[in-house]
């Protein structure tokens, strides 16, 4: 079953309910299979990451955006 979502990536959304209620961002990626949308410096978690050879020798913790269902966005018009 396809849906059509009216927020594609690249739009600016104002969150409209959850802890960063009132904040705007960009769109970063839309996961249409479980509606959901990662904004850009919204809901941000911290996250483990195990030392690797490449990316990070020391590991550490890392700043992730998580994803945001998309009930709780709202699109900005105008922009």
């Amino acid at each position: 079953m396809a849906v059509k979502l009216k927020i594609k990536k690249g739009d600016t959304v104002k969150i409209i309910a959850g802890d960063d209620k009132g904040k705007t961002g960009e769109v970063l990626r839309v996961i249409p299979s479980k509606l959901q949308v990662i904004v850009k410096d919204c809901k941000v978690a911290k996250k483990t990451v195990k030392p690797d050879q490449d990316k990070n020798p020391n590991g550490g913790f890392v700043n992730k955006e998580m994803p945001i269902d998309i009930s709780n966005v709202a699109k900005v018009e105008g922009e």
